[in-house]
């Protein structure tokens, strides 16, 4: 399968999938004898493990930090993702750390909200609106 067709597969430009190789996402491709790269649907499945996973919060330097076992969540059915990751419950690994950044943010976000709310509605922390 060529650039365009393993992309559009996969769900991503080839663009994107250029980037996912630079990168060591992705390993790099077979080559047909012109050159081209050429794709099996084994990477497609890797492709979209990777799309799925970047469209779940992680970030290509998480995905690159564990690239060398990617392929393990391509198989029927996937381990769990803190099981490739991690010893179960030791909130270590790319798993751990991504939600540690996540509750981060969200405590982040939830301050900056109360205090506008508080800036905004005075006492009533966390209020909504008066009604119009």
């Amino acid at each position: 399968m060529r650039i365009g067709e393993a992309a559009a597969a996969a769900g991503c430009t080839p663009r994107a999938l250029r980037l996912y190789e630079q990168r060591g996402l992705l390993p790099p491709p077979g080559r047909t004898a012109s050159g081209r790269r050429d794709y099996r649907p084994a990477e497609v499945a890797r492709l979209r493990v990777i799309r799925e996973l970047l469209g779940s919060g992680f970030t290509i330097e998480d995905l690159r930090s564990c690239a060398d076992r990617l392929h393990l969540l391509t198989q029927d059915p996937p381990p769990r993702c803190g099981a490739a990751d991690a010893p179960e419950g030791s909130g270590s690994g790319v798993v751990g750390r991504r939600l540690a950044v996540l509750d981060a943010e969200i405590d982040r976000l939830t301050r900056l909200r109360e205090d506008l709310a508080r800036r905004a509605f005075g006492d009533r922390t966390g209020a909504d609106p008066p009604p119009r």
